[in-house]
């Protein structure tokens, strides 16, 4: 089977299509023959690594896994012994992110719970835009202590036309949130699209400093100090952020529950993310049910364009989500 690989870190330069042994499945596990995947900033994080202290835990002077890819859509090709939930033939959808990625393959082999039934009526590419990304915009929504926006709250995503943010945006106005979008100028008609009430355009405005506050800031990727979004809160406001460069990280990691403890406001990283958490999936499902979360998908590119596809994403030109075909 084809699969891309790569044996060092770096650009997606480093990135190859190989041929290499197709997996064969454990007793609890699914193969599943892919028919899509779809790109994220996990990826790219991944082979750089980002943050540089990330080489602590995937390898220090060459990556442990050379698989790459999280996002994957595909069909069941055969089962283990053990397994019940799946046959061959089936739908499905998953976060390879726990199990050793694999997605940009022909193939991925993972255990029985690592996939859900693809949702009904959901052509594959679009449901290989949903596991990463729209579980990270669900649980950038909540806190862990399970509290979530309400109807009439005030939400800045900040990062709104990428991976997770069109996601964000949706899901925001889906519970009756006034939502502010933070893109930049040539994405403002995107943002705008996916049905934000207001659209900052970062390269002109900083919304730290603007006066407006807000009942919910979800950072896709931290760009400012915690003691600057502080102001941008109302008080019993939250600010929340998935990942960034080391200094925002830190910031979010160490002070953010400091700064939560003195006061009304919360802020942090979102911890209690979980890959692919059941009961995200099944919320996820009711929401694209409802017709109120609809995947926007960029581009596609086919496997052995795979160098390109990441790069596109790693240049931030892409709106929405970017598909490889496989």
């Amino acid at each position: 089977m084809r699969a891309a690989m790569r044996d060092r870190y770096g650009p997606p330069d480093v990135v190859e299509v190989r041929e290499v042994e197709r997996p064969e499945p454990g007793p609890d596990e699914v193969l599943v023959r892919v028919h899509a995947a779809s790109v994220n900033r996990a990826d790219l994080d991944l082979i750089y690594p980002l943050p540089g202290f990330a080489r602590l835990f995937l390898g220090l002077r060459a990556p442990r896994v050379r698989r790459l890819g999280c996002d994957v859509a595909g069909v069941v090709q055969s089962v283990g012994a053990d397994v019940t939930r799946f046959t061959p033939g089936d739908e499905v959808f998953g976060d390879m992110y726990p199990y050793g990625l694999g997605s940009f393959g022909e193939y991925v082999c993972a255990p029985e719970k690592a996939f859900a039934s693809v949702p009904t009526g959901m052509p594959l590419e679009q449901a290989a835009t949903l596991p990463h990304a729209a579980i990270l915009a669900l649980c950038g929504l909540r806190l862990g202590n399970g509290r979530t926006i309400g109807s009439g709250d005030r939400v800045l995503i900040d990062g709104a036309s990428g991976n997770v943010g069109p996601f964000a945006v949706q899901i925001a106005k889906s519970l009756g949130a006034e939502v502010t979008g933070v893109c930049s100028t040539d994405k403002v008609d995107f943002v705008r699209s996916l049905g934000a009430d207001h659209v900052v355009d970062y390269t002109a405005v900083d919304y730290t400093r603007t006066g407006e506050r807000y009942d919910w800031i979800l950072a896709v990727e931290a760009h400012h100090s915690l003691f600057r979004v502080r102001h941008a809160l109302r008080p019993g406001g939250a600010y929340l952020t998935l990942g960034g460069r080391t200094p925002w990280l830190f910031q979010a990691l160490l002070l953010g529950p400091l700064i939560s403890l003195a006061g009304s406001r919360r802020m942090g990283l979102v911890l209690w993310w979980r890959p692919f958490r059941a009961e995200d999936v099944a919320t996820l499902k009711d929401l694209i049910a409802a017709g109120v979360v609809q995947p926007v998908i960029d581009r596609r590119y086919p496997l052995s364009d795979i160098v390109e596809a990441l790069r596109y994403v790693d240049e931030r030109r892409a709106s929405g989500k970017v598909v490889i075909t496989v």
